[in-house]
């Protein structure tokens, strides 16, 4: 599936990997989890828990890109990285 269809199925989880003032500075996207960059290997179990696919962005798609490519090591199967928060906010 592509991050367009996954948006269109209306079936999925999304997560914000952007530090807590970020959202605070810059808004954030109704529903998403916060899990900074930093705490997502802490956090990895919970995050590989999510039974649906896993949409993960940040500001510019940056640290979205290494949480994911962080998580498919650690096994995630159905994990995309919806880039920009404002981008995706658009999207959705």
């Amino acid at each position: 599936m592509s991050l367009q269809e996954v948006i269109e199925s209306k079936n999925y989880e999304l997560i914000d990997v952007r530090e807590p003032m970020e959202l605070e500075m810059d808004g954030n996207i109704e529903g998403a989890v916060n899990i900074p960059l930093g705490e997502v290997e802490d956090r990895k179990d919970e995050i590989l828990s999510i039974e649906k696919p896993v949409i993960i962005f940040c500001r510019s798609g940056n640290r979205s890109g290494k949480a994911l490519e962080y998580l498919n090591s650690q096994g995630l199967k159905d994990g995309y990285n919806g880039g920009g928060w404002a981008d995706l906010k658009a999207a959705l």
